[in-house]
């Protein structure tokens, strides 16, 4: 499967995800926990390194599982921007709940400037790959937006979507196929 939309869009938004390996579908991406970031303090060290390993080497339920770690404050200091930074990556690989931890933050300015245009972007995207929240999180970001916003989002998605039909045309699948 051709990934050249990915890094077109990559380069339009700082995380928007598009593709991923699922079943055949690139829309969709299962998701299973991979660290074990609730353990015992003596052993946190040790299974953070071994959850940045995994994220780093490009398991996208592993960055988000970082993401959460930073995020939640839970288990060591918030961190925003290392959270941000786990769900960036996780996003672009399609992961749904890093999409939609994702859009929040760019919706209240965590770690980020708050940008209506790019949450609602992104949790659209959540919400396609399956996050249950997302289209109501989108709703409300929509109510935030004016209609010039509202239209570049729109707009934004459908190329997205476009995107993503051509893809599936160039590889010889059709969108219309019934899932795995």
């Amino acid at each position: 499967m051709y990934r050249s939309g990915r890094a077109l869009l990559g380069c339009l938004l700082l995380a928007l995800p598009l593709f991923t390996q699922a079943g055949g579908n690139s829309l969709l991406i299962p998701a299973t926990g991979r660290c074990t970031l609730n353990t015992v303090p003596e052993q946190l060290q040790q299974a953070l390194a071994s959850c940045q390993q995994a994220a780093n080497s490009g398991d996208a339920q592993a960055q988000f599982e970082l993401g959460e770690f930073f995020y939640t404050g839970e288990r060591a200091p918030r961190d925003f921007q290392a959270a941000l930074h786990w769900y960036e990556k996780a996003s672009l690989q399609g992961h749904a709940d890093a999409q939609l931890r994702l859009g929040t933050m760019f919706f209240r300015g965590e770690g980020v400037k708050a940008n209506n245009v790019q949450a609602y972007i992104v949790l659209k995207m959540a919400a396609v790959n399956g996050a249950e929240d997302a289209m109501d999180s989108a709703d409300l970001v929509a109510e935030q937006m004016n209609k010039d916003e509202l239209d570049i989002a729109t707009k934004v998605l459908g190329q997205i979507f476009r995107n993503y039909l051509i893809e599936l045309q160039t590889a010889g699948n059709s969108p219309f196929s019934p899932l795995p």
